[in-house]
C-alpha cells in the first residue's frame, strides 16, 4: 500500500504532498489497521475476540468515512456508503479465499 501510494504521483499533479510522506502515512495506517484486526484474537474466548474485532473494524470504517468526508469533500452518506461497500467486498473476498 505505501509503495503504491508513493509511486502514484510526485504530488505536483494532485497537490497531495510528497510521495515519501504519503507512503509513510499510508503504510503506518495499514499496519495499525492490520494490528487492530488481529490483536483481539489474543483473547482466549473466540466469540468475544470476534465481537471485539468486529467493533474495531466498524470503528475503522467510521474513521475512514470521516476522513473522506472531512479532507476529500465527499458528502457524509456517500463516504460512508463507499467505505462500507468496500468493506463488504473485502469481507466477501476473505470468505471466498478462506473457503478454497
Amino acid at each position: 500500500m505505501a509503495f503504491a501510494e508513493a509511486l502514484s504521483d510526485d504530488g505536483s499533479l494532485t497537490g497531495r504532498g510528497a510521495p515519501v510522506l504519503r507512503g509513510a502515512v499510508c503504510g503506518a495506517m495499514t499496519a495499525i489497521g492490520g494490528l487492530g484486526h488481529t490483536l483481539p484474537f489474543l483473547i482466549p474466548n473466540f466469540n468475544i475476540a470476534l465481537v471485539v474485532a468486529g467493533c474495531v473494524v466498524a470503528l475503522e470504517l467510521g474513521i475512514i468515512s470521516y476522513i473522506r468526508h472531512r479532507f476529500m469533500d465527499t458528502p457524509w452518506l456517500s463516504a460512508a456508503f463507499q467505505v462500507v461497500v468496500g468493506g463488504v467486498l473485502v469481507f466477501i473476498a476473505g470468505i471466498i479465499i478462506g473457503s478454497s
